[in-house]
């Protein structure tokens, strides 16, 4: 008997109709038919403009279902994907086709600006193809150069290539401490719709099947979403997608399409626990099963509340696009450990002090892994060997320590610690704080410039109503942290700022936070 194949040409024969992709918004849905012929098509184009096993394709696309046409017809071709932010600069666009050497850009018509802008700075990218936007009519006039991908496949035929092979993606790490990095993974040489063993182990621990209806509320431009929802998909379930995130959209989607399964990040947390009671009580969410997050912290109070509000379903993991090793915890595990990411689930964990030598349980220092899979970032020997310790072991860069159970907290990144007055102090624990307070949307806390201390704690918030933003939420927000922290942890200056640059993968980008200030000194104090 042959091994099963996980992918869409085994849902087109055995479920032809059933629903693999639904856009949430209008309840328009991708069949799996039309995914494995369009795919098909699109794979057959790739190899027709002389694209071969590992090269990549650039995709620059909103959250749209002809997104999971592309993905799928790179993932049984051999090829690899990489997906552009559509939030980046032209500059920093450019540099990441660039550093992904990709022959091919699939844009969609609302994007289509940057996407020429990438084109105009990068000759070697000779073929370009544009897709329409949901709600555009036409694709007409395309700018030159373009062509659009509907027309290049209407002739291709929709019959699967006879080597179908397995492709990946090639992810970028999201910058938040500097510029992205492409993480380069080996291509697996195996027939399309083998399952790894990452995809393996999750559709064993979620029980993913043809019954899986999955929401995906975040950007498909980042890895867990697009890498969680073909996932999904691998197993026969439905992807509902969102276009953007909304808190009380996702409740309404919960309820209609009865999800049970979602992926999501702890500022949505947030925003879902501040809408209104009444607003939260409204929607069914009995559907869902298990709630996986990640990507960023989540405050110990914030967990605690969605746990009494949806159940103990909320499965957390601890991982990175490098790969470098991961942990999970269950609601369960995480009521007995509060603020633990969980155990090793990929790799041993190491905690080592700043010469590398590893220290004992309950002791902080940095977080390694020891991992047969190492990451690689393309191009960059330099930044690899940054993140490798002697042993071999490799970080995703952050500070924690493990209990005498196993159990892995993290405390902040190496990044983001403030010295101030010659103590080290770490801003997760002050913003967990203060996004606890009712006022609070969400928060940064930064080290800035200071005469005597060096630096001292800076918390810029952004209030759930920017007419309370000034002197007495400043003095009212310090006395809150002085109540439940050491007071040479509490922010002695607050500021207020409409957004945060946070990104749409729930990742706060404290650099260009922190740039401002370090330009322009002296800062201003509430």
């Amino acid at each position: 008997m042959s091994e099963p194949r996980y992918y869409p040409a085994t849902y087109a024969d055995e479920r032809p109709f059933a629903p693999a992709v639904v856009l949430a918004r209008t309840g328009d849905a991708i069949s799996w038919r039309r995914l494995d012929e369009r795919s098909t098509r699109i794979a057959r184009l790739l190899r027709d403009v002389g694209l071969r096993t590992g090269d990549t394709v650039a995709l620059l696309i909103e959250n749209h279902p002809t997104a999971y046409e592309i993905v799928w017809a790179v993932l049984r071709s051999g090829l690899r994907y990489t997906f552009v932010n559509s939030m980046l600069t032209s500059g920093e666009a450019v540099e990441i086709v660039d550093s992904a050497s990709a022959p091919v850009m699939i844009c969609s018509t609302r994007l289509l600006a940057l996407g020429d802008a990438i084109a105009a700075a990068l000759p070697a990218l000779e073929h370009r193809f544009a897709v329409r936007s949901t709600g555009d009519l036409s694709l007409e006039p395309l700018l030159p150069g373009w062509r659009a991908l509907d027309d290049a496949i209407a002739t291709m035929s929709p019959t699967r290539l006879p080597d179908e092979r397995e492709g990946a993606p090639l992810w970028f790490s999201s910058g938040t401490s500097g510029r992205p990095k492409g993480v380069l993974r080996a291509l697996p040489d195996a027939p399309a719709g083998t399952l790894d063993d990452v995809a393996r182990s999750y559709g064993e621990r979620y029980g993913f099947s043809p019954s899986t209806v999955h929401l995906t509320v975040g950007p498909l431009h980042h890895a867990a979403p697009i890498g969680f929802s073909t996932m999904v998909q691998r197993f026969g379930g439905t992807v509902v997608l969102t276009e953007r995130f909304d808190a009380e959209e996702m409740l309404r989607y919960i309820e209609h399409y009865r999800v049970t399964f979602t992926h999501v990040v702890p500022t949505m947390f947030v925003r879902l626990l501040k809408l209104p009671g009444a607003v939260r009580d409204r929607y069914d969410v009995t559907s869902l099963q298990h709630v996986l997050h990640g990507a960023a912290p989540c405050p110990v109070e914030v967990k605690r509340q969605m746990i009494a509000w949806w159940g103990p379903i909320l499965d957390e993991y601890y991982a990175g696009t490098e790969g470098v090793g991961a942990t999970t915890i269950t609601s369960d595990e995480w009521l007995e450990h509060p603020g633990s990411v969980g155990r090793a689930q990929r790799g041993t964990i190491h905690i080592a002090d700043d010469s590398g030598c590893e220290l004992p349980a309950g002791t902080e220092g940095t977080v390694w892994f020891d991992h047969p899979v190492k990451a690689v970032y393309r191009g960059d020997p330099a930044q690899t060997a940054a993140i490798t310790h002697a042993r071999g072991w490799q970080t995703l860069g952050d500070v924690g320590f493990v209990d005498h159970d196993g159990y892995l907290f993290l405390t902040d990144r190496w990044t983001h610690k403030i010295v101030t007055g010659g103590v080290n102090v770490f801003p997760r624990e002050i913003e967990d704080v203060l996004v606890a307070h009712p006022k609070v949307l969400d928060v940064a806390v930064i080290g800035t410039p200071h005469e005597e201390m060096g630096e001292e704690v800076r918390a810029v918030v952004e209030p759930v109503d920017w007419d309370d933003a000034g002197a007495p939420l400043a003095a009212e927000l310090v006395a809150w942290c002085r109540d439940r922290l050491a007071h040479h942890k509490c922010p002695r200056a607050v500021d207020f700022a409409p957004t945060l640059p946070r990104g749409d993968n729930g990742k706060l980008y404290k650099r260009l936070i922190r740039d401002r200030y370090w330009t322009d000194r002296p800062t201003r104090i509430l």
